[in-house]
């Protein structure tokens, strides 16, 4: 399985482990900006003889939509879109992932983005592709370009990622974004974890051993009352019923684990609330106003990083010249 061919061209996009500072600051990051001038002029046609299929084994909104969209304003199409493949397709009848994919790459598509229901199929399906895979989902496992517009996100409101103090809140057991923002983040010096979830739902001893390898700083809590005030990031995260996730009565209480207006109290002005969404009860909807949601803009956000990945896969050689424009 090749992922890298340099530093603003690879294969696949696997885990967000496989990206370094230099493409995320030098590449990606400009380049999403760049997309984002496309956006909003409408679009171009560079892509016009570019083919994408959207497999997707669970549901999406975000991700399968900012993919397609991002892959229509390049001038592309996608021309298959599933969200619920798990459930309506051959692998409700116990097709493997791998004849799964070997079937599509047979079809000609120029790019497959995929979400799978099993924790390591993605890695599995990019071992025997022909076509780039873009992993959008893989179980509990991760969620790499989401963890890329997240950072992003963040450089756009800070300017930077290093010296940030990120607070990550909720099911970090099951949550799949907070392993990968874990990953890419840090990557850049003097970043801080603090890690607020129930006993029962506590980030995975991998993590917490990957940044204890890379000298990150991390705290665990159990109440994100006790250290909302020193965190630059809030990103909550919901409680994933569907992966057997839950909370008890007293783990509901309101700030422990979820904003509220004692939260919005105690933070500092200059903070950011994120969230990968979809979210349920952990912020209400009046902290939609607050100036410090950022959520939706993360969102926005999405559609430009994701049509950076299709450039640097499909047309890595472009990426130079593109961002002169």
């Amino acid at each position: 399985m090749t992922i890298y061919q340099n530093s603003y061209s690879f294969q696949h996009v696997i885990e967000a482990q496989q990206f370094d500072r230099d493409t995320l600051l030098n590449w990606l990051f400009p380049l999403a900006d760049v997309m984002e001038k496309i956006a909003r002029a409408k679009g171009v046609r560079d892509f016009s003889n570019i083919r994408g299929v959207n497999w997707f084994e669970e549901p999406s909104t975000r991700t399968a939509l900012s993919f397609a969209i991002g892959l229509d304003l390049l001038g592309g199409r996608m021309v298959y879109s599933t969200e619920n493949a798990g459930k309506f397709s051959s692998r409700a009848k116990g097709e493997s992932i791998e004849d799964t994919i070997e079937i599509i790459n047979g079809y000609n598509p120029n790019i497959i983005v995929a979400r799978f229901a099993e924790a390591g199929d993605a890695a599995k399906a990019a071992s025997i592709s022909s076509v780039p895979i873009i992993n959008a989902g893989d179980g509990n496992n991760q969620h790499p370009t989401q963890a890329l517009l997240d950072l992003y996100t963040v450089y756009r409101e800070f300017g930077r990622v290093e010296t940030l103090k990120f607070g990550v809140v909720g099911d970090l057991a099951n949550g799949r974004t907070v392993k990968s923002l874990a990953y890419l983040a840090s990557k850049f010096p003097n970043v801080q974890f603090y890690f607020i979830s129930p006993s029962s739902l506590n980030i995975s001893k991998n993590i917490t051993a990957y940044l204890d390898k890379h000298e990150v700083v991390f705290a665990e809590h159990d109440d994100l009352r006790e250290v909302a005030s020193i965190l630059d990031v809030i990103y909550v995260t919901r409680i994933q019923e569907e992966r057997g996730s839950f909370l008890t009565d007293q783990e509901l209480e309101p700030g422990r684990f979820s904003i509220n207006q004692e939260i919005l109290d105690i933070m500092s002005d200059e903070a950011i609330i994120m969230h990968p969404l979809p979210r349920k009860n952990e912020i209400p909807r009046y902290v939609d106003k607050d100036p410090r949601a950022r959520y939706f803009q993360q969102a926005k956000y999405g559609l430009y990083i994701r049509m950076a990945l299709y450039q640097m896969i499909l047309y890595p050689q472009m990426v130079p010249s593109l961002l002169h424009l």
